[in-house]
């Protein structure tokens, strides 16, 4: 019942911290910088993302809601404060890529991203190795997320003098 009871809490926490880390900047074919750029041929059409995103952060949710409920596991507290460090990461990511248009500084911290989230499933792992697997697919997005991020650099060496960046928040439009 406990895993319930925390799950209840983690996946709505985690799925309204994405939504509302997706609304502070216009992003995808909401912003005007990212329609203008050059993107890589694998770039999915932009339903896939939401979809994607949404069922990303229920298994982040799901993941986080096996750790809290281990109570006692001596590893607890340290899978948590990962968890924490790689989520406060991702939730930077859109501002700092849509928003600020610093396309390299987002691939440095997709890179940062993915260092935290494969230490995060090994202490998870050493918890509950379904918590570990629930991370597998995330960690797949976020080294795709890099590929992409990367090509759009390279494919637009001046990406941000591009547009002006976006100053306005989208959580009350």
């Amino acid at each position: 019942m406990s895993f319930l009871r925390w799950a209840a809490v983690s996946v709505p926490l985690v799925l309204l911290l994405g939504f509302v880390s997706g609304r502070v900047v216009p992003s995808g074919s909401e912003n005007g910088w990212y329609v203008a750029l050059a993107k890589p041929e694998l770039t999915p059409p932009g339903i896939v993302f939401p979809i994607v995103w949404s069922a990303l952060y229920i298994m982040l949710g799901l993941a986080l809601a096996l750790i809290l409920s281990a109570r006692g596991a001596r590893l607890r507290g340290l899978a948590v404060a990962l968890f924490a460090a790689q989520l406060a990461c991702n939730l930077a990511w859109t501002p700092l890529f849509f928003g600020a248009h610093k396309v390299q500084a987002a691939l440095l911290l997709l890179v940062a991203i993915l260092g935290l989230t494969i230490l995060t499933t090994f202490v998870f792992g050493q918890i509950r190795r379904t918590a570990a697997w629930l991370l597998v697919p995330y960690m797949v997005w976020i080294s795709f997320a890099g590929v992409l991020t990367w090509r759009i650099g390279q494919l637009n060496p001046d990406a941000e003098r591009l547009v002006r960046p976006a100053a306005a928040s989208q959580m009350l439009t």
